[in-house]
């Protein structure tokens, strides 16, 4: 049966039930109503006409006759009952006698009698006609209980098996989409009606079965796609590792597996939570894994690592897998992968090139030194005095060994920063005496150009954490540069600022300026802007930003190309 028709029968049934209890209830206690009425009209008004008329004669007034008169009139109206006539007959007659023997006792007595008769007469049919009606009314209580009990089973019977009947397969197909959905392509529904539900069932075990024969059709290739993905894997000479959403290890190639210093059963399946616990590589490649909100995109050091005998160095990559689920807008988190790229051969040709760059700026150092002092003392007059040409000499010479010194001296600072090894030495500085060294080591620079400098200073400015002799070295490099870039005749302004919890010194020159292609490259070691012709390494910026971060400061930029650029560093106060 169809559901439309399962639901038409069951609401027209209680409408039927409905109407038919409304009218036996309705005939039931139409009967008991005229049973009622019929007493009340007929016998109640015979025993009042008759209680009037006693009443008259018992206390006689000038209105007795007709008091008489009128209740007789209704009295011979309402005549219902078996002898009634005949006794309203004969009390008219003695009322006629009544009249004309001018209140005769005896016709009196007879009046009273015939009143008697008539009340005892209605008294009886009122008795038997309660009867009649208590009989009406058992039969109507009846008749309503046994109607309201049926239509009771009825929609009892209705209200249990018709939901169920509509909503069990629901639930049930319900079920088997949820198995669908879980990929148990064998779940089948089964639906032995002829409703809706049924052909639903039959297009639904359709849907299931095949679906079973697409995937079964599929797993081969499923299956092979999976070995070629994990032979790719394996055959990389990287260490790859493969983690779920909840850090369960899903695969390791050959040489994660050797770094690491297990077999594939040993980690593949398990948490690295665990893992974690009794090997220390497993908790240091998770560790940023671990924490609520990692720093993506962070550069991270080289992973020091001792397999076969030896030390290597990796580079750690995690890549965090994320996916839209099918019908679904939100992506989630899958799992992650780990890779870890071996950069021992950079590593060691870095340090062997750091080495050799503090080696050579090393003994540079102490020859170019003598050179200068060799200087210095041509041009002292008790020596000898020299001409022109050998005084312009001299001062090409100083010149080219002012540059080497400087330059050998940024080589040192750079091996510092690429060894890690930057001695710094912080302590509460004033920011204000920090910059007036840089001041003055850079006003004959100045002089030369005919630059001035303008400052803006507070009076009074708080004490900053940090290194003199590298923080004035940031700041005379960064002055030197302003001056070198700027215009004969210009000014470079410096300031000093200083907010809640630090202290901003900057340097602005009102020079060419940085093409915007280049302003995020200014600092990258051995950069220098195309198409100039200063002099220079390309290191001074790179060794500023290396300076102040390890103080816990930072080091910015901002420019406008053709109109000049501005230089700050921002260092701690004291807390």
């Amino acid at each position: 049966m169809k559901i439309k028709t399962k639901l038409t029968l069951g609401v027209g049934l209680l409408f039927i039930l409905i109407i038919l209890l409304s009218i036996v209830g309705a005939f039931n206690i139409n009967a008991l109503k005229s049973d009622t009425e019929n007493i009340l009209k007929a016998n109640y008004n015979s025993l009042l006409y008759s209680r009037n008329i006693l009443s008259v004669l018992n206390n006689p007034s000038e209105k007795t006759i007709q008091v008489i008169e009128d209740n007789l009139k209704k009295q011979e109206n309402n005549a219902t009952e078996i002898g009634e006539l005949e006794a309203n007959l004969e009390l008219r007659n003695n009322f006629e006698a009544y009249k004309k023997s001018n209140s005769n006792s005896s016709v009196q007595l007879a009046i009273q009698e015939n009143l008697f008769q008539i009340m005892d007469m209605n008294m009886q049919a009122i008795q038997r006609k309660s009867e009649v009606a208590k009989t009406t009314a058992d039969k109507a209580v009846f008749w309503i209980v046994v109607t309201g009990t049926i239509c009771f089973l009825i929609a009892f019977i209705l209200l249990v098996n018709l939901p169920s009947n509509i909503a069990n397969p629901i639930k049930e197909l319900t079920e088997s989409i949820k198995q669908i959905a879980a990929k148990n392509y064998s779940k089948r529904v089964h639906f032995e009606s002829h409703s809706e539900f049924g052909e639903l069932a039959k297009s639904f075990n359709s849907m299931a079965e095949k679906l079973e024969e697409y995937n079964n059709s599929n797993l081969a290739k499923l299956m092979m796609e999976k070995k070629r993905i994990e032979t790719l894997i394996n055959n990389m000479h990287d260490p790859v590792i493969g983690l779920d959403e909840n850090l369960k290890v899903i695969f390791a190639n050959e040489e994660a597996l050797k770094i690491i210093g297990s077999t594939a059963i040993e980690i593949i399946g398990h948490f690295t939570q665990e893992l974690a616990l009794k090997n220390d590589l497993v908790r240091n490649l998770i560790t940023d894994l671990m924490t609520e909100n990692p720093i993506i995109g962070q550069k991270q050091a080289p992973v020091k690592i001792f397999a076969e005998n030896k030390e290597s160095y990796f580079e750690k990559e995690t890549l965090h897998i994320s996916i839209v689920p099918t019908g679904e807008k939100d992506s989630i988190l899958v799992g992650h992968v780990i890779f870890l790229r071996n950069v021992t051969s950079y590593k060691e040709l870095d340090f062997a090139k750091t080495n050799f760059i503090a080696t050579v700026s090393h003994e540079l150092k102490t020859p170019i030194s003598s050179i200068k002092l060799s200087l210095q003392l041509l041009e002292n007059a008790e020596i000898g005095h020299l001409n022109d040409e050998q005084k312009n000499l001299v001062e090409s010479i100083k010149d080219d060994a002012t540059r080497l010194l400087k330059i050998t001296g940024e080589l040192l600072n750079m091996t510092q920063v690429e060894s890690g090894n930057i001695q710094l030495s912080i302590m509460p500085a004033d920011p204000k005496e920090i910059l007036l060294y840089a001041i003055n080591a850079t006003q004959t620079q100045a002089d030369q150009k005919q630059i001035k400098f303008n400052i803006e200073c507070p009076d009074s400015i708080s004490k900053v954490q940090a290194d003199n002799e590298k923080t004035a070295w940031v700041l005379t490099n960064l002055i030197s540069n302003a001056i070198r870039y700027s215009y004969d005749n210009s000014t470079i302004y410096l300031s000093i600022i200083e907010t809640k919890n630090n202290v901003q010194i900057s340097v602005r020159d009102r020079g060419q300026g940085i093409a915007p292609q280049y302003k995020d490259k200014v600092f990258d070691r051995y950069f220098r802007v195309p198409g100039t012709k200063k002099e220079g390494t390309g290191l001074g910026l790179s060794i500023s930003k290396e300076f102040i971060e390890a103080q816990g400061g930072q080091i910015s930029v901002e420019t406008e190309f053709g109109a000049g650029s501005k230089f700050s560093i921002t260092l701690n106060t004291l807390t």
